[in-house]
């Protein structure tokens, strides 16, 4: 939804009606995640995708019509039992997705939502998809770590979402709950879909050098807050790293430890290590290594890793904490330019995050997706 919001907005901002379809749940190979979003604006422009293309056609359609009747509803789409190539998912999976009409009638808090998101504050929206009484349908709750804005219908239904929410909140995932008709705890009746808005996760990239302003590029485009960290004020400039959302001058070690002070610093949190330094990298990775973060890599030789290594166990670093370490850092791809090497250091942190193994597709059988099990959105 996030890559689809300031479209959304700017509709909203007119006083007019955009329509809406939102992933709510997926089975098998399905193409796009939940909480993947496609608006149609009132002149018929669209934007964002729910299936990669399979299935935006008749989303297209439902949407204009939900626009029109103020009705929204739940579709569910798969493969085609007589052809693969209509109306369907040529990939085998299976998406539900929820098809509404928004406006500031109907969504009154979006602007909130939305400088929520920008403020990197977590919220998330919790709305009705499914219930015995149509009337609930769309109804939906604005929902931070200590705030709630809007009804589902009644205050019990809303104490159990509320409660609930931040939960998936507090882990970052997004997903459909249900309850009885009444927000009871144990019934069918109501779905709500929760959509988790945390703020990106964050790459620290340590070390100015001509490495680093690849890997911030990468870091980048895969939807991280990259902040780029050197002591040396003449490599740490803006003008070197114009794809880095900050650029930090200080020693390494003491900006990560004030980060965790600061509570910025969570287990999606990536941190590559580029000075091969022995003075900026040790005090900086006996940090890093001894918290609880999605990846720590660090470039290198492998005599100097071996170097590193020796040198963190000196400074009494557990054969735990040093196992943590990805160093030499990035899959074996065989790059040569900085470019080349940040896809590779890119690649391990993708593997690291949704466990993959990093061989060729074509060599592997089984399911091409892994199992989401951090449920990041």
């Amino acid at each position: 939804m996030q890559d689809v919001l300031a479209e959304l907005v700017a509709v909203w901002r007119t006083g007019a009606t955009a329509g809406v379809g939102t992933v709510v749940r997926t089975f098998r190979s399905a193409p796009r995640q939940p909480g993947s979003a496609m608006v149609v604006a009132p002149d018929g422009t669209v934007s964002g995708s729910v299936s990669g293309g399979c299935v935006e056609g008749a989303v297209y359609q439902s949407a204009m019509e939900v626009v029109e009747t103020g009705l929204p509803r739940l579709e569910r789409y798969g493969v085609s039992d007589d052809d693969a190539f209509a109306v369907g998912l040529t990939c085998g999976g299976i998406l539900d997705i929820f098809i509404e009409p928004v406006s500031s009638q109907t969504f009154p808090h979006l602007e909130a939502v939305v400088e929520a998101i920008d403020a990197h504050r977590p919220v998330a929206v919790a709305t009705v998809i499914a219930h015995t009484d149509p009337a609930w349908l769309g109804r939906r709750l604005a929902i931070g770590p200590d705030t709630a804005d809007g009804s589902l219908g009644s205050a019990r239904a809303d104490d159990a979402v509320i409660d609930d929410a931040r939960g998936l909140l507090a882990a970052g995932r997004s997903e459909v709950l249900t309850y009885g008709p009444d927000g009871q705890r144990r019934g069918q009746g109501m779905e709500v879909f929760v959509a988790s808005h945390a703020p990106r996760p964050r790459m620290l990239v340590f070390g100015a050098i001509d490495f680093a302003a690849a890997v911030a590029q990468q870091g980048s485009f895969l939807g991280y807050r990259v902040t780029v960290c050197d002591a040396r004020p003449l490599f740490a400039t803006n003008a070197r790293f114009p794809t880095a959302d900050e650029v930090v001058v200080d020693w390494p070690h003491r900006y990560l430890a004030a980060q965790v002070a600061a509570r910025t610093i969570d287990t999606r949190t990536v941190i590559c290590v580029l000075t091969h330094d022995a003075k900026f990298d040790i005090p900086l990775l006996e940090v890093a290594l001894r918290l609880d973060v999605g990846y720590v890599g660090a470039m290198g030789s492998r005599r100097t890793h071996d170097d590193r290594v020796a040198r963190l166990r000196e400074a009494g670093l557990t054969d735990a904490e040093l196992s943590r370490l990805s160093s030499p850092i990035g899959l074996d791809l065989g790059a040569r330019t900085p470019q080349e090497t940040a896809v590779s250091i890119a690649a391990e942190i993708i593997a690291r995050r949704w466990s993959g193994g990093g061989r060729p597709l074509s060599e592997i059988d089984g399911r091409i997706h892994h199992d989401d099990k951090d449920s990041h959105q």
